[in-house]
């Protein structure tokens, strides 16, 4: 029996990023923080301008978010604001030491030309809400919490499934799925629980699932252009089963950034446009 290769098309994305100047680990908010090893910025900041780089040669746009001192996780712009058809709404970071970056993100958007609301409710952006077709999976368990969902739904105007994460080393939904098309995503299934499971599968039956091996390696926080998928060169056997899909693996590195629970999809925001405005 021949199985066809789903062909699959490239959309031009926008996306918020913010350099690395001021990235170390000098605190510990999740299970790869470690203060006690060392991190070299400068390391961080040419990985991260490759990233950058790459996003632009694949035709993206890309826009900076200006870092600030002494808020070393700015790099990881995703967390700092959910982005749907042209609406905005800025986190409410669980830790205190993230606490500040919102009012960054708020002004930039706020600048941009955007009407944000700021968020009440214990809620992590673009880590915990990701578009896909006319839903946003929605994570909770760990950062966002599931009154956040429903304070979304009616800030993004879209229908929330909650999906509840059960991993430290999970700790937002983009480092155990991401979404790879309008109805194609790859996930972690020993990160969810069994009710989430089912819902995963009864959504998206033919989804890519990630080994223990690939997880581990946060090869699930990818950035997807419906054909590109930027993921961590340290998750090739995802990269295979990317490819079999029809996609195309483009593996990056960024070993300092990921000491911080970082990866490729933590470093961007994407700006999910207004439905008139295109893609």
């Amino acid at each position: 029996m021949t199985t066809t290769v789903p062909f699959r098309t490239a959309t031009r994305r926008r996306f918020l990023v913010c350099p690395p100047t001021y990235f170390t680990v000098d605190y510990a908010i999740n299970p790869w923080m470690d203060p006690r090893r060392p991190v070299d910025t400068g390391a961080a900041v040419r990985q991260w301008l490759t990233l950058r780089d790459t996003l632009r040669e694949l035709g993206h746009q890309v826009e900076t978010l200006a870092p600030r001192p002494r808020l070393p996780d700015m790099v990881f712009a995703a967390n700092g604001a959910s982005v749907v058809d042209g609406r905005v709404l800025v986190a409410r970071f669980r830790h205190p030491e993230r606490a500040p970056e919102a009012a960054a993100h708020h002004a930039w958007f706020r600048q941009a030309g955007f009407r944000p609301t700021v968020a009440r409710l214990p809620n992590e952006g673009q880590g915990d809400f990701l578009p896909v077709g006319d839903l946003v999976l929605a994570g909770s368990g760990l950062r966002t919490s599931p009154a956040a969902h429903r304070e979304a739904r009616a800030a993004l105007g879209r229908s929330i499934v909650s999906l509840q994460l059960t991993d430290p080393r999970f700790y937002h939904l983009d480092t155990a799925l991401a979404v790879l098309s309008e109805d194609q995503i790859m996930y972690y299934p020993a990160a969810f629980t069994p009710e989430s499971n089912r819902t995963l599968r009864a959504l998206f039956p033919r989804a890519i699932l990630a080994t223990d091996q690939d997880a581990a390696a946060l090869g699930l926080n990818a950035i997807s252009d419906g054909r590109h998928v930027l993921l961590t060169d340290a998750a090739p056997g995802l990269a295979s089963r990317l490819q079999a899909d029809g996609f195309v693996p483009l593996g990056v590195h960024l070993p300092e950034l990921l000491k911080g629970g970082g990866g490729p999809k933590c470093c961007v925001l994407e700006l999910h446009p207004a439905p008139e405005e295109g893609t």
